[in-house]
């Protein structure tokens, strides 16, 4: 199997893959942008070091991001030559578990999403089976057994030489304020392997679920199974809990676990309401969670930062693309509302960008005469004693920084976007 993994084209696929991605640089500095040259100018290197079982993997570089609800999610990044190796390996191995992966897995597979997921769910509680058991894995990926995990690679990876570079990426400390931390569990969230190895454990899960014919779907760690009575659903709850916590040595958040019914279900940023129009009596329509229209409002206001050092151009670019990508994610929802409130909300952030960037008194006013605005008026406003966020929410900017004036720099209303994208329902 090393053979295959180590093959040129197999890891000419695998550095596309990771360039593709970008990602920042791990302990070493080397960033995706050199990666090209670096790799091909180690590559033999590389290749005779793993051959000859001597091949050691560096440290990964512990980042911590925050989380919306104040927490930190630990992050482990690998070098960028060691994610090209394990984009390598993984493409190679997971042709072993892909065809025997469960069809209600839905994360991190081809041709598979969390749109597909969502849609599942949907068509289980239009089904009646709407008292929802939601898991919510303890950590998954910090507190994974690396024995029990190695063992179930090992019963389809026969290959010492292969089994040997898993060991040790599982293996390598972690470099996080500059200490190296030992790690004896958990697969780090950050290297392209760590996906495919998540899923082979939880398959285990996934079989027992099958077994015990229990409707469920499961994205990654995130995981969800359908009852028809709150009894039912109580002892499966009960009893899967007991079932991770013997087999798979996992334990499960208790805060964020429990009994849902639609309307207080929440999967992968969507959620539930019912429709009550007439005959549709247990039906149920998508809509956005509020946490994910808060994603999106911190997302945009982060590219709309008045410090922000790039042009204005830029900033159109980052956040045409923001929108782009929510709008294909929850299309087919009832969002027009929202989507005209924070269009506004957006273009006064926009507009406050703009007079910070103009900066001085002078050349405020000869911008505002510019755009129409009369030599009284302009010099007034360029004087005002008024914050930039109340100026720019004024009939001043309001009237020559126009939706028209945007859309020609190149800005896209959200309402505009949802239109062109053509949502569909599920």
């Amino acid at each position: 199997m090393i053979d295959q993994v180590l093959h040129p084209y197999n890891l000419q696929k695998a550095l596309y893959h990771v360039i593709k991605n970008k990602g920042s640089a791990g302990v070493d500095g080397v960033p995706t942008k050199v990666l090209m040259t670096y790799f091909h100018d180690n590559r033999q290197t590389l290749i005779e070091q793993i051959k000859q079982g001597n091949y050691l993997a560096q440290p990964i570089l512990g980042v911590d991001i925050p989380k919306s609800n104040g927490k930190v999610r630990q992050l482990g990044i690998p070098t960028a030559m060691e994610r090209v190796l394990q984009q390598a390996v993984a493409q190679v191995i997971s042709l072993k578990w892909e065809l025997d992966f469960s069809p209600n897995s839905y994360g991190f597979r081809p041709d598979r999403s969390a749109r597909h997921a969502v849609g599942k769910a949907s068509e289980y509680i239009h089904q009646g089976l709407t008292y929802i058991v939601d898991i919510d894995l303890q950590t998954f990926f910090d507190e994974v057994d690396h024995s029990m995990l190695l063992n179930l690679v090992y019963q389809r990876v026969k290959c010492p030489k292969t089994m040997l570079l898993i060991r040790r990426w599982l293996r390598a400390p972690m470099l996080k304020n500059g200490k190296l931390h030992k790690r004896r569990k958990g697969v780090p969230q950050g290297s392209p392997i760590s996906p495919l190895l998540s899923n082979i454990l939880l398959d285990k899960l996934d079989k027992e679920l099958h077994r015990r014919k229990l409707p469920f779907v499961r994205y990654a760690d995130d995981f969800s199974i359908y009852c028809k009575s709150r009894a039912l659903a109580e002892m499966v709850k009960r009893e899967i809990t007991q079932y991770l916590k013997k087999k798979l040595q996992l334990t499960i958040n208790r805060e964020k676990s429990g009994i849902r019914r639609p309307v207080n279900f929440k999967i992968l940023g969507f959620g539930f309401v019912p429709t009550y129009e007439k005959g549709t009596k247990g039906h149920y329509q998508l809509v956005v969670s509020e946490k994910a229209w808060q994603r999106l409002k911190e997302r945009l206001k982060q590219a709309t930062r008045k410090t922000k050092p790039m042009t204005f151009d830029e900033r159109i670019t980052e956040i045409n693309q923001i929108q782009r990508g929510w709008l294909n994610y929850f299309r087919g929802t009832s969002i027009q509302g929202k989507l005209r409130d924070l269009d506004g909300w957006l273009r006064n952030r926009l507009r406050y960008c703009i007079w910070h960037d103009w900066k001085k008194p002078e050349r405020k006013r000869k911008n505002l005469i510019r755009l129409g605005v009369d030599a009284s008026h302009a010099y007034q406003w360029s004087r005002t004693r008024k914050g930039g966020w109340a100026v720019a929410q004024s009939p001043i900017m309001g009237t020559t920084i126009t939706v028209a004036r945007l859309k020609q720099r190149g800005y896209t209303p959200l309402t505009d976007l949802f239109h062109e994208l053509n949502p569909v329902h599920f």
